[in-house]
């Protein structure tokens, strides 16, 4: 399976259209695995994390306490 280093996650931010609210994180793969096995990505800050498969599914994970973190409307992998 081969994995990306580097991940961009899109999110719409609630409320706003498709073409106003978005907002683009880059996500950099770690030496984690998440609950399904898959490489887990964090961005600089280390606040946004996801595990991200191969197929480029995405499961948004928790970095703190009292987070509901909304998946991202787009993946673009690179």
């Amino acid at each position: 399976m081969d994995h990306a280093e580097r991940v961009e996650l899109v999110f719409e931010q609630p409320g706003l259209g498709p073409d106003v609210g978005r907002d683009t994180v880059v996500v950099h793969r770690t030496e984690a695995t998440g609950p399904g096995g898959h490489p887990v990505y964090c961005d600089d800050t280390g606040i946004v994390r996801a595990e991200i498969s191969s197929r480029g599914e995405v499961r948004m994970l928790a970095s703190g306490g009292h987070q509901s973190p909304r998946p991202p409307v787009a993946t673009l992998l690179g």
